[in-house]
């Protein structure tokens, strides 16, 4: 392999695409990011920022759909230093039911991912799509399918089952697990910065963002996650309902009238911090209010509830705990939601050094605490160039 050979990531979402290049080099050297955002929509734009050349900008473009969007993307690639050297794309791929490692994008996986899009229409047609173009554009290009359900592959199986008949079970309707590439990419950190005791031992890893999920690791393995069938499932999030007892669903499209199609909608976009607030899906924004607007504290309050009452039900799982580790944009720059979900939590052994805490620093326990509270930047598109260039160097 050239030295000068590059790995494309892409990571796409309903409205956004996040791109990144890798140079592959021990270790992977990031050379560019960026993101195509409010695809769809007048306000499309292109952002970068280029770590080479130091430059940052931000790009208005024609964004209709992903398709557009994606040509768009690959249009501007074309022009920068690093695209004639890459070897490989590697891919996000949400919702990969029972695959446990990155696969090679053929015909074969393409038709079987379309035929499970309906377990995840907020995600996999968009990131289908992603695929098709550019397979279009670059045939002779490796793709790469990196899964986000595949780190929960080894939850045992009474975590994965739903206690409705078996004969669903076996058409794959069960519990999966997501977050997974930044729950992975999360314990190799923990690995490098604690070693490997520490890493094999009880830890609950707390993805917090506009999506946000919880998992309990043991041995180093996942043993239980707090999404399941789909990523609109667990916590409340930015836009998504988390759990919801499926009576209240029966009864929204039985005397609301509501569609599947607009269900769907309002489990994935009207709920969650939004619906909840009916101010804002951004916690940021909430917290700017909270002292105001009893709708945004209620949100708050409900997100950190349910966050704290997650952890209580997996310290059982896992039979203690001796490491907790907030992640995503809330877990890692919001000090105040960190110290609403651990406040009561003395018990479990968690015990915050608040002046750390505000302070963002990497431990935000006090010394003598029995629970290490970490902080740790999550990086899932540098995990997806690592699973690639290990597939490519297999």
């Amino acid at each position: 392999m050239r030295k000068d050979e590059c790995i494309l990531t892409i990571n796409g979402g309903s409205s956004s695409i996040k791109f990144s290049l890798y140079k592959i080099e021990e270790p992977l050297k990031q050379m560019f990011n960026g993101e195509i955002e409010n695809i769809g929509t007048k306000k499309a734009k292109l952002n970068f920022n280029n770590f080479i050349s130091k430059r940052r900008n931000t790009i208005k473009i024609q964004s209709a759909n992903h398709d557009e969007a994606a040509d768009n993307l690959i249009d501007w690639l074309e022009n920068q230093d690093g695209f004639d050297s890459i070897k490989a794309i590697g891919h996000r791929i949400v919702h990969g039911m029972s695959h446990t490692d990155p696969e090679i994008i053929s015909p074969e996986l393409l038709k079987e991912l379309k035929k499970i899009s309906a377990y995840d229409p907020d995600h996999l047609p968009e990131e289908i799509r992603l695929i098709e173009v550019f397979g279009k554009r670059y045939p002779l290009l490796k793709q790469v399918a990196c899964f986000d359900t595949s780190f929960h592959t080894s939850m045992p199986r009474v975590a994965k089952l739903l206690s409705i008949p078996r004969r669903f079970y076996e058409k794959g309707i069960q519990r999966y697990g997501f977050h997974g590439l930044s729950y992975s990419f999360l314990m190799e950190e923990l690995y490098r910065l604690a070693g490997s005791d520490i890493a094999n031992g009880k830890v609950i890893l707390a993805h917090l963002g506009n999506g946000a999920s919880l998992a309990a690791v043991k041995d180093g393995k996942s043993v239980d996650t707090s999404m399941g069938f789909t990523p609109a499932s667990g916590l409340p999030m930015s836009t998504r309902t988390g759990d919801l007892d499926p009576g209240v669903a029966l009864y929204l499209m039985q005397f609301e009238k509501l569609s599947p199609k607009k269900f769907s909608h309002l489990i994935n976009h009207e709920s969650g911090l939004l619906g909840v607030s009916e101010t804002s899906s951004d916690m940021r924004e909430l917290m700017e209010v909270e002292a105001t607007n009893r709708n945004a504290k209620e949100a708050i309050e409900l997100f950190c509830y349910q966050t704290k009452k997650w952890i209580g039900s997996f310290t059982t799982v896992l039979g203690g705990l001796d490491t907790l580790i907030f992640s995503g944009g809330i877990g890692e720059h919001s000090p105040e939601v960190r110290s609403k979900i651990c406040d009561g939590l003395g018990f479990l052994g968690i015990d915050l050094d608040e002046i750390k805490n505000m302070n963002n620093e990497a431990i935000i326990s006090v010394e003598e605490s029995k629970v290490t509270v970490r902080v740790i930047t999550t990086n899932e598109e540098v995990m997806i160039a690592r699973l690639v260039n290990d597939m490519l160097n297999k």
